[in-house]
C-alpha cells in the first residue's frame, strides 16, 4: 500500500499464542528485505488478528488486537488505542464502508459486531448479533471476516469461526443465519470434518474469510476448511467451487477480490498450518485457478492462534 510520499509498505500482524512466537505489527518497505517491528503507542504484547488500511488515505491504519482496536495516522510510526465500549473482547475483523470511509464495522470474539460512524472515534455495539451455536469448539466463536456487497452497501456479511455466516440487510441493525445450506453440504462424505467438536459439520462452518465482488452483485465467496464455496443468491444456497480440480491444497485460509480488477479473485490455500500457495482466478471465479507457491502460515484450532509473519511472497 502506497502512502502519500509514494513509498509502498507491507504490513503484517502476528499473535504470540504458542511458545516462542512473537506478537506485534511489522512493516516492510517494498523493495527491502527487512521487517520493522512497530511499537510506539502499542502494548508490549500485541496479538494482532486484523489490519485494515483506509481506502483513500493509506497513512491511516487500523489494527485489531486482544485488547481492542488501535489506529495509526502516520503509516504505523505511532499508534493510539481507540475508545471502545466493552473491555475483554478480541478484535478479529475490521471493515471500512466502500462509499463512506467514516462508517466502519468491527467483529470480535466472543461474537459481536460494532459500528462506528465517525472513523473509529467511537463505537456502538449492534443488536441481535448471535452465533447460531451449532459447533462448540475449545475457544470462543469469533467474527473472522466482515464483508459488504459493493452494489448494495447496506448488506453486510459476517463470517464465524466456527459457526457459518450471518447476514444483515440494514447496516447491521438486524442479522440472520445463512449457514443452513452449508450444513446440508456437510452431509457429503468428502465435506465432513471434525477436529475439536462433536459434529462433522465443523469443517463446513469453519469460516476463515468471505468476500463480495462488484463484478457479480449478490454473489458471496467463502473460504472454509473444506475449500472455496460460492453463493449466487446472497447466502440462501452454496455451491462447491471444487478448488481441488486445480490445486492439491484445498484448505482455504483467505479469499480476496483484486483491488485492480473486480473479476479477479485471489485465494490462500494450505494443508492446515503447513506451507501453502496462492491461487488466482481471472474469470469471475469460474476459470481455471493457477496455483502459485507461497509459504503461507495458517491458524491452528487447537490453540486458537494465528501464524507468525510470512517470510516470502508470491507474485501473481
Amino acid at each position: 500500500m502506497a502512502n502519500p510520499s509514494g513509498t509502498s509498505h507491507v504490513y503484517v500482524g502476528t499473535a504470540a499464542r504458542v511458545p516462542g512466537a512473537v506478537s506485534g505489527i511489522f512493516r516492510q518497505t517494498v523493495g527491502s528485505d527487512q521487517w520493522e517491528r512497530l511499537s510506539k503507542g502499542l502494548p508490549e504484547r500485541m496479538d494482532v488478528q486484523a489490519i485494515t488500511i483506509h481506502p483513500t488515505d493509506s497513512s491511516v491504519i487500523f489494527a485489531g488486537s486482544q485488547n481492542g482496536p488501535y489506529r495509526s495516522r502516520d503509516g504505523g510510526a505511532s499508534w493510539e488505542k481507540l475508545p471502545f465500549p466493552d473491555e475483554g473482547l478480541e478484535v478479529w475483523s475490521i471493515l471500512i464502508h466502500p462509499r463512506d470511509p467514516r462508517t466502519m464495522y468491527l467483529g470480535t470474539s466472543p461474537v459481536a459486531v460494532y459500528r462506528s460512524d465517525n472513523g473509529g472515534d467511537s463505537w456502538r455495539k449492534l443488536p441481535r448479533v448471535t452465533s447460531p451455536g451449532r459447533v462448540k469448539m475449545n475457544f470462543p466463536c469469533r467474527v473472522t471476516r466482515l464483508a459488504i456487497d459493493p452494489s448494495n452497501p447496506d448488506e453486510i456479511y459476517a463470517g464465524l469461526e466456527v459457526d457459518g455466516v450471518l447476514r444483515s440487510r440494514d447496516r447491521g441493525e438486524t442479522w440472520e443465519d445463512i449457514g443452513q445450506d452449508l450444513v446440508k453440504l456437510a452431509e457429503r462424505p468428502h465435506l465432513k470434518s471434525r477436529i475439536a467438536s462433536d459434529t462433522e459439520n465443523e469443517g463446513m462452518l469453519d469460516t476463515h474469510a468471505l468476500t463480495v465482488s462488484s463484478a457479480l452483485p449478490g454473489t458471496v465467496f467463502l473460504a472454509v476448511r473444506m475449500g472455496l464455496f460460492r453463493s449466487a443468491d446472497r447466502g440462501k444456497t452454496w455451491e462447491d467451487m471444487e478448488i481441488g480440480r486445480f490445486s492439491p491444497l484445498t484448505h482455504a485460509r483467505d479469499v480476496q477480490v483484486s483491488p485492480h480488477d473486480a473479476r479477479t479473485l485471489v485465494a490462500a490455500l494450505s494443508p492446515a498450518a503447513q506451507h501453502g500457495r496462492l491461487a488466482l482466478s481471472e474469470r469471475r471465479s469460474r476459470a481455471e485457478l493457477a496455483a502459485h507457491r507461497s509459504r503461507h502460515q495458517g491458524r491452528e484450532h487447537d490453540d486458537g492462534g494465528s501464524a507468525p509473519p510470512a517470510r516470502s511472497r508470491a507474485g501473481l
